[in-house]
Order: structure tokens, then C-alpha cells, then sequence
């Protein structure tokens, strides 16, 4: 069965210079290769043979280095946004979607299974399916709780707290296509939100191998470091 992915690579990668002013943050290279390929052999191992990449900022870069993805093995095509659609907005500029598909962002360095996770959605029936990561933030406070009468009720010394976040990893169904906006800015959260309204909401499935997001210079010192100790290439 043909599987299709979607890469979202249009944003600017602000966050992440001085690495982005002369690259687009996807071809930012972490180890031997540019994020972007390393995401790119991942599909194609798990067996996703159409691969969509959503450009904007520095696109003919990007075009000029993954090409039609015929030396990865893949069909690659591209979707240019004429403006800024955030995540979710992209979609609804590509026509040819089938019933399921994989969307993801084009700067998450992790070893999900993308095949299994591919399979799990389909095979659940879901609307769409986040993949989550258990983040543990350290409060470098002592935190204060207080009472109604500005007594104070209890004292913590720098807890730590503990999070569910999204990968920037995610199965669709088409239906969702139904949500999004015509040529308008339209993110995760708005969907996310949307679905939760109208009472379908998404299906999350916690990640417990690694994961990545490279935003900030550190994530991507970080990046490197691990890559030279994992096969992210699997």
C-alpha cells in the first residue's frame, strides 16, 4: 500500500541563527546530512514511497537539494505557499491527499517508528493522531504556594514539572481538510481546538524513544552531539 507524507518546511527558522541566514533550518546539516535528509530516509525505510515537502522561505534551495527524490528512492513534490500558513494551513493547498496521511515537521530529529505509527492510525480509525513526548521542566524557584488569605500554604524546592508535548509528528485523515481555511493562517492549536469543539477529538500516543525539536542553537548543538551516538537512519 502506498503511504504519503507531508514535510513542513516553509518557516523562516528564525530561532535557530545564525545557522539560518544562509540556509533554510531544514538543510541546517546535524552529523553527515542536512535534518531534512535524515527525515527524508527515514519515510523511505518505513515505507512511505510520496513524499510532499511544503516550501516558502528559500524554496528553490530546498528544491535544488532534494530534487524529484529519486536518490532517496521516493517521489517528492513540493507545495509553495504564497504567505505564511503556519502548520495545519499548508495542507489545504495540496489536492491529491489521500485518505490517510503523515504530516510532520521538517526539523524533528527522533526514532519513531513512522511506519507503526503510520499503521496504529489507520488501523484505529482516528481523525488524527498526535505524537507526544513526556518533557520533564525543571523550576530553578523555590515555588510558593499561597492560601485565599495570602498565608502561605506549602513550599516547593525547584519541583520539577512534568508535560505531554506534541512532536511536531502527526497522522491525518482527510476529514480534516474540512477545518481548514482557504489560503488563511491555520495552526496545530487551532486544530486541535476545532476537533476538541466539535467533539472529535485527536488520539495521542505517547513516544517513549527519542525526539528532538532543533529551534534553538542549544537543540541544535545538542542535535549534533547525539547524532554522532544514535542511528537515526534506521
Amino acid at each position: 500500500m502506498s503511504k504519503r507524507a507531508v514535510i513542513l518546511a516553509g518557516g523562516k527558522g528564525t530561532r535557530l541563527k545564525p545557522y539560518t541566514v544562509s540556509l533554510p533550518k531544514p538543510l541546517v546539516p546535524v552529523g553527515e546530512m542536512p535534518i531534512l535528509e535524515i527525515i527524508i530516509r527515514q519515510l523511505a525505510k518505513s515505507g512511505f514511497d510520496h513524499i510532499t515537502i511544503t516550501v516558502n522561505h528559500m524554496a528553490d534551495i530546498i528544491r535544488a537539494f532534494c530534487g524529484d527524490g529519486s536518490k532517496w528512492g521516493v517521489t517528492i513534490d513540493y507545495s509553495l505557499e504564497d504567505k505564511p500558513l503556519s502548520t495545519m494551513g499548508p495542507l489545504k493547498l495540496i489536492h491529491d491527499l489521500p485518505e490517510n496521511f503523515l504530516v510532520m515537521n521538517g526539523d524533528v530529529l527522533t526514532d519513531l517508528d513512522f511506519g507503526s505509527f503510520y499503521d496504529e492510525h489507520v488501523r484505529s480509525g482516528n481523525i488524527f493522531t498526535v505524537s507526544a513526548f513526556t518533557r520533564d521542566q525543571k523550576v530553578d524557584y523555590g515555588v510558593l504556594e499561597i492560601g485565599a488569605d495570602n498565608k502561605l500554604s506549602d513550599f516547593i524546592e525547584k519541583p520539577t514539572n512534568r508535560y505531554n508535548v506534541s512532536m511536531g509528528v502527526y497522522m491525518a485523515s482527510n476529514k480534516i481538510l474540512e477545518y481548514i481555511p482557504e489560503n488563511q493562517f491555520y495552526g496545530f492549536d487551532h486544530l486541535m481546538l476545532d476537533l476538541i469543539k466539535d467533539q472529535h477529538p485527536a488520539t495521542v500516543k505517547i513516544h517513549s524513544g527519542y525526539w528532538l525539536d532543533i529551534g534553538r542553537p542549544d537543540d541544535y548543538e545538542k542535535a549534533c552531539k547525539d547524532s554522532t551516538e544514535n542511528n537515526f537512519v534506521f
